[in-house]
């Protein structure tokens, strides 16, 4: 049996892996939240992993208040250090205990202006060129594409890749990028865009209409197929390093809330906006779908949405 800690438990993510492993007895599931270690505190850290001497340890916890760090420096300092330096804390005692780290970090290490692939032979010489009759090329980024990120979030982010690269070998960094599921067992738990979209089309505000944009293009990620994949990694144990893990298909939060509302029967009129008119302090990426290069693909992000729609409906 693999003794295995999941820390945030109590949020959208780590209640769905400690109710995935929890129901194999392969897997003794040790389920943390924030009143149980403090992984911005490197002594805490240190001494509560020596003990429990875990063979895997998931970090879902995240600062993610993203315009809160653009606008303050403590918040910023808030941000590097849960969502930077902790998890160089975690790979330090991982290696330490001889556990495998998986970290998941986000699409926001990149700066949303991915390359544009031409099809194989390609002269760029238009007039006489017929190779692009038919070529659909796959835009986003890859796992091995440069991140340069363009938000304070997203540098506390990355940083927290850097430090699990810097202080551990046996490790999974799994990005991934509009995360959502059934709401949380948290106290204050953060809510989905899709928990959000469904509380303003069932009680409109005023005027009667949902205002979205239609900018922002990446991969919806729906929890328990989250959650599912990372345990495919770990079982099969996939080379370590970095892993793009999304639903199929990329989508603008506009895009999304159609489909949302087709799904749900939902009626209620929903209106283009600029991101331009949201008072946002932080830029976000334009347009960063995650490629996976290395996995079986999910099933669509449409498909998943409709198990969530059953979840929260129960």
């Amino acid at each position: 049996m693999q003794k295995i800690i999941i820390i945030g438990a109590n949020g959208t993510l780590g209640q769905e892996l400690a109710l995935l492993f929890s129901q194999d007895e392969a897997f003794d599931v040790i389920a943390w939240d924030e009143k149980d270690i403090d992984i911005t505190d490197e002594k805490d850290v240190k001494k509560k992993i020596s003990e429990l001497k875990p063979d895997i340890i998931l970090n879902t916890e995240t600062y993610d208040a993203i315009d809160k760090c653009e606008d303050s420096k403590s918040e910023y300092e808030k941000a590097k250090k849960l969502n930077g330096l902790a998890p160089g804390y975690l790979a330090k005692a991982a290696k330490k205990a001889g556990a495998v780290l998986v970290h998941y970090s986000s699409d926001y290490v990149f700066n949303g202006e991915p390359e544009i692939p031409e099809p194989e032979g390609c002269s760029h010489s238009c007039a006489t060129c017929g190779l692009h009759e038919g070529f659909t090329p796959e835009i986003g980024f890859k796992e091995d594409d440069m991140p340069d990120p363009i938000s304070n979030y997203g540098e506390s982010r990355l940083l927290g890749e850097k430090n699990v690269i810097k202080n551990i070998g046996e490790y999974y960094i799994i990005r991934t990028s509009k995360l959502f599921g059934r709401p949380a067992d948290a106290k204050e738990p953060n809510r989905s865009f899709f928990d959000l979209m469904l509380e303003q089309g069932k009680n409109p505000p005023a005027g009667g209409k949902v205002k979205v944009i239609d900018e922002e293009v990446s991969c919806f990620t729906y929890a328990p197929d989250l959650a599912k994949k990372t345990k495919e990694i770990i079982e099969s144990k996939k080379a370590f390093g970095i892993y793009h893990v999304a639903n199929t298909g990329p989508a603008t939060w506009y895009e999304a809330v159609l489909e949302l509302y087709r799904q749900a029967k939902i009626k209620t009129k929903v209106t283009l906006i600029f991101a331009g008119e949201l008072k946002r302090s932080a830029r976000r990426p334009f347009y960063s779908a995650l490629i996976n290069t290395k996995l079986n693909p999910m099933r669509k992000w449409e498909e998943a949405l409709k198990d969530y729609l059953k979840e929260v409906r129960k």
